[in-house]
């Protein structure tokens, strides 16, 4: 597909994640391996080139014990094609619009008030905090940078595939760690 066909299909509506999903994450277990994190993915895009995403992060692999909510809003841009597979389109997501933590889980509660506590109010469950344009330790982000993401889309059979998260926790933060894989689909909710 073109940029324009992949626009065309994936604008308006929503994407939502199939199942739980399981990336690497950047912590390691005793063995060295990276520790799995879950998490569920809820995605619009309109024809300006914004999008929302909120992702569900849980404790489980079934995804029966919800963390945290985030809530991202911004502007992707096209780069070009990417060579995973014909059709696929190698695009930048900017989340510059808003980027938002809401707790789910009161041990998550306690590890934000430990590592983000400078600079937000104190950390409660159901509680909202803007970490736009803040440093945010948890999630690696220093103040006044804005989260941006080097990725990938490719649409096939009705469904939206982004990139793989590397098998080291990596994330897309640089070109050159752009994506060489496919994560599993969101697909349009019925």
């Amino acid at each position: 597909m073109t940029i324009e066909q992949i626009k065309q299909v994936i604008t308006g509506g929503e994407w939502i994640s199939i199942v739980p999903e399981v990336r690497p994450s950047l912590s390691r277990n005793d063995d060295g391996s990276a520790k799995p994190f879950y998490l569920s993915r809820r995605f619009t895009y309109q024809a300006d080139d914004t999008f929302t995403l909120e992702i569900i992060n849980f404790a489980d692999a079934y995804g029966k014990v919800p963390l945290a909510r985030l809530f991202i809003k911004g502007h992707v841009q096209w780069q070009g094609d990417h060579p995973i597979a014909d059709g696929a389109q190698k695009v930048d997501f900017t989340a510059d619009g808003a980027y938002e933590v809401t707790p789910l889980h009161p041990g998550f509660v306690a590890v934000l008030n430990q590592f983000a506590s400078s600079g937000f109010n104190a950390w409660e469950v159901n509680s909202t905090q803007s970490i736009l344009g803040k440093a945010f330790t948890p999630f690696g982000l220093a103040e006044g940078q804005i989260f941006k993401e080097y990725d990938l889309m490719y649409v096939l059979n009705g469904m939206l595939f982004w990139g793989a998260r590397h098998v080291d926790g990596r994330g897309f933060d640089t070109e050159e760690n752009r994506p060489t894989n496919l994560q599993i689909p969101m697909v349009r909710p019925y």
